[in-house]
């Protein structure tokens, strides 16, 4: 009976660890596979889908409001509402503080006065762009278009008759006859050059003046020059004039200002004490030669051409005494004016001249020479003095 008994209870014994066993494996199965599960929880990197949301990156398509540009402040030219002015500069180019930059004033005034209602500027630097460059502004619906110099007549001229309802301006282009939509803005630069020549022979201790010139192949330098000398023998018929032109041609005439003050120089040296500079920049590196020669101490004079140019060369302040100004800026403005209200005149257009303020050195100047220059100017006025040019001879 006790072995029956032994063998029963090993039996169950055995049984029991089997059945500890299988609940060991069963449990712990299911909890972790299902625990894996929120392994499942990395799926919110699903939530890169809101990535989606760069479709506001869409957004960029207001760059479109880049085409609204009339909103920002652009013109439309063509428009018959819309009056436009384009300026296309000589090689001399805008910044000259001479004759360009005057005719550019008077455009940047009539924008200033509302007259216009868009202005824009074509730098010349190949005169065989004179017409190319005009025609840019012609092609883009522009109403008046100025160009500035003698040089660019021909191309001016040409332009004016493929563009007829275009009023053209050409500064310093005397018309040989009318046409309808050009008006030649002239001056009688020889009546500037007269008192500028005679305020120079008043102010000489030498008896000795000087001009340092553009090209002789532009007219109105021509008369610049003529018209000092004369003025100059109007005071002192025995007065010694030491004038140059520049020796280059239209390409380069105007912009050499290292010839200008050599040759500054090389009249100062001669004894002349006062000099002319009439020739955009090259007359500009004159005025700066004997403005350096004044700072030195050597008593010297200068005198600028076509603008004040105390307000656009201040290196020439220690010597400038006046300049021989032909009233540019105002006679540009007065053409635009007039073409906006529908009186453009056609052929030449005479503007005025005179000379600047003598503005540091107003005390320097006696009253007895402010008087004669006066008297002189009023002769010029009313033609009872004669500057002696004579255009073409």
């Amino acid at each position: 009976m006790r072995k029956k008994l032994f063998i029963l209870l090993a039996v169950l014994a055995i049984a029991v660890m089997a059945l500890a066993a299988c609940g060991q494996k069963s449990t712990p199965a299911p909890a972790p596979a299902a625990t894996q599960a929120p392994a499942a929880t990395e799926a919110p990197a699903a939530t890169q889908a809101p990535a989606a949301t760069e479709a506001p990156a869409a957004t960029e398509a207001p760059a479109a409001t880049e085409a609204p540009t009339e909103a920002s402040g652009e013109v439309d030219c063509a428009s018959p509402d819309v009056f436009c002015v384009g300026l296309v500069t000589d090689v001399g180019q805008i910044d000259d503080k001479s004759f360009n930059q005057s005719a550019w004033e008077g455009v940047k005034m009539a924008k200033e006065k509302g007259v216009a209602d868009k202005i824009d500027y074509i730098e010349t630097t190949d005169a065989k762009d004179y017409a190319t460059n005009i025609q840019l502004f012609a092609d883009n619906g522009y109403d008046v278009i100025v160009t500035v110099g003698f040089a660019l007549g021909q191309a001016t001229d040409e332009m004016a008759q493929q563009y007829p309802n275009i009023k053209f301006i050409g500064v310093d282009q005397a018309q040989a006859k009318p046409v309808d939509n050009v008006a030649g803005l002239i001056f009688h630069e020889d009546q500037a050059g007269f008192l500028a020549g005679a305020l120079a022979a008043m102010l000489t201790k030498t008896n000795t003046i000087g001009a340092v010139l553009g090209t002789n192949l532009v007219p109105p330098v021509v008369a610049y020059k003529e018209g000092y000398e004369g003025g100059a023998r109007y005071i002192n018929p025995d007065i010694k004039t030491i004038s140059t032109y520049h020796p280059g041609g239209l390409d380069n005439a105007f912009t050499d200002p290292e010839w200008g003050a050599t040759t500054a120089k090389q009249a100062m040296d001669q004894g002349a004490d006062v000099i002319f500079g009439a020739g955009g920049k090259t007359g500009n590196g004159a005025l700066i030669e004997v403005a350096s020669a004044a700072k030195s101490g050597k008593e010297v004079y200068c005198i600028g051409v076509d603008t004040d140019q105390w307000l656009t060369v201040p290196e020439a302040h220690p010597c400038l005494v006046s300049s021989a100004m032909k009233l540019i800026t105002p006679g540009v403005f007065d053409l635009i004016q007039k073409a906006k209200e529908g009186n453009f005149p056609s052929g030449n257009y005479y503007g005025k001249t005179g000379l600047a303020p003598f503005h540091d050195f107003d005390s320097k100047i006696s009253q007895e020479i402010k008087d004669k220059l006066k008297e002189i100017r009023q002769g010029l006025l009313d033609g009872t003095i004669d500057t002696g040019y004579k255009p073409g001879g």
